[in-house]
């Protein structure tokens, strides 16, 4: 099985695991689209830089034509600002700490100081911007999760409704590109499951819009629940709560340093440079050694079934496309006949055990069932990966299965990089996928 082992002696911020995808060969272009593809006023900066003696890749996220900013520093020019101008510093009610100053640079939460108008975004929107991006549905899934821990989070601390938890124009921006891209980049690394080690979340205290509080910070330290986390001689904030929601919804499990035949070893570097400490988050992928290698990765999941005879196509389509924006596994239509000699379809939705609440609701009230069948099934899958090959008219992504510890059993172009290709070169989408294809299989034979 092929699996992605997170290294975070030094915390973890969004940024911070962006480069490490990026170093362990994730494309900078594939990242560079699907920040084109939100549609926001943002561009990354992509750099190598040393952290301790260390090589590593230094993602920056340019919001609004602004670069992040340690949050204490943020506080301080903020604070400044503010005195210059004679404005008042306000608590915003309900504003998660991502609204001021965004996460990521690696070990701190990020700021902006801005003088534009504080226009805020609320996690509606934040969906609709994801959903509306020319992403895989299930990055959007996995995207919109996050997010959603994130509310979850603050919305807890601050005993309030998720549907309050609103972010800063520039803040939402940086949260949107550093957790959009993670979600995308973390699919096109084509592992089966992601592993964390125990989480160094820093020590001392943080400034934040809310006051000072100790290290981790409580959105943080909510999203962290059950996992294992300490505190190091660095006394700095570590762990941002970006880089603990990604974490919270991608990692599977934690453990110490898992028994695997390497196969590439990736670093993603913060801002800070610490004296004697590499500011970094070492990314290992590889395969799962001994027994595990000769058995497929299997998982329980929930199946949802619903006979539907009364709904329109047009719905149907609606419903699937909602689903799989709401984190299902995969969604299809099998068509029925039904009593009274009516043709009807069987919708059948795969979800996570965790999600099933989220999809029966969205069955319940998008269709015009009556019920919904839930059963529990042990679904085995192949590893998956992607690799890249060059076509005539540009790069597109091909998918590879394979048997643990065998070959590739089946591969496929992406769709969605033929699809533009062909929209942009105006040729034949097939006549893509044939090129891409035999670019692939030349590749492969030499």
């Amino acid at each position: 099985m092929r699996i992605a082992y997170l290294e975070c002696f030094s915390g973890i911020s969004g940024d911070m695991l962006l480069g490490a995808l990026l170093d362990a060969g994730v494309s900078p272009d594939l990242l560079r689209r699907t920040v084109d593809a939100l549609g926001v006023d943002a561009r990354l900066e992509i750099s190598r830089v040393d952290r301790g003696g260390i090589s590593a890749v230094k993602v920056d996220v340019i919001a609004a034509g602004e670069k992040e900013l340690p949050r204490e520093e943020f506080w301080e020019q903020q604070t400044a600002h503010d005195h210059e101008h004679h404005e008042p510093v306000h608590e915003h009610s309900h504003e998660h700490p991502l609204a001021h100053h965004q996460h990521s640079d690696y070990s701190h939460v990020q700021g902006h100081v801005h003088s534009h108008s504080r226009h805020h975004r609320g996690l509606k929107e934040i969906r609709e911007i994801i959903n509306s991006a020319a992403i895989s549905a299930t990055a959007k899934g996995r995207a919109i999760r996050i997010f959603e821990a994130l509310g979850t989070a603050e919305a807890k601390i601050h005993n309030s409704d998720i549907e309050e938890i609103h972010f800063h124009e520039v803040g939402a921006i940086d949260a949107i590109v550093d957790i959009v891209c993670t979600a995308v980049a973390a699919e096109a690394l084509g592992v089966d499951e992601w592993i964390c080690s125990p989480l160094n979340v820093g020590g001392g205290t943080v400034t934040c819009a809310h006051g000072t509080f100790p290290i981790p910070a409580p959105a943080t330290l909510e999203l962290l629940k059950n996992a294992p986390i300490y505190s190091g001689e660095i006394q700095k904030e570590l762990v941002t709560p970006t880089g603990a929601a990604i974490v919270s919804v991608l990692v599977s499990r934690f453990s110490q340093f898992p028994r695997m035949k390497t196969e590439k070893i990736a670093y993603g570097a913060g801002t800070r440079d610490f004296k004697g400490h590499p500011n970094v988050v070492r990314l290992v992928v590889g395969e799962t050694a001994g027994e595990d290698a000769l058995s497929l990765p299997h998982e329980e999941i929930t199946v949802l079934e619903a006979n539907l005879d009364d709904m329109t196509p047009q719905v149907f389509g609606y419903v699937m496309e909602q689903a799989l924006a709401a984190g299902a596994l995969d969604v299809f239509a099998t068509a029925v006949q039904m009593k009274k000699n009516r043709p009807g379809m069987l919708l059948t939705v795969l979800c996570r055990p965790e999600d099933t609440g989220r999809l029966r609701h969205i069955i319940f009230t998008e269709t015009t069932t009556l019920g919904i069948r839930v059963r529990r099934e042990t679904r085995m899958t192949l590893a998956r990966r992607h690799v890249a090959v060059q076509t005539k008219w540009g790069e597109v992504r091909m998918k590879l299965a394979n048997l643990n510890g065998g070959g590739v059993v089946n591969y496929a172009p992406e769709y969605e990089d033929c699809r533009r290709i062909a929209e942009l070169q105006h040729v034949p989408l097939k006549a893509v996928m044939q090129e891409a294809i035999k670019s692939y299989l030349e590749k492969e034979n030499g």
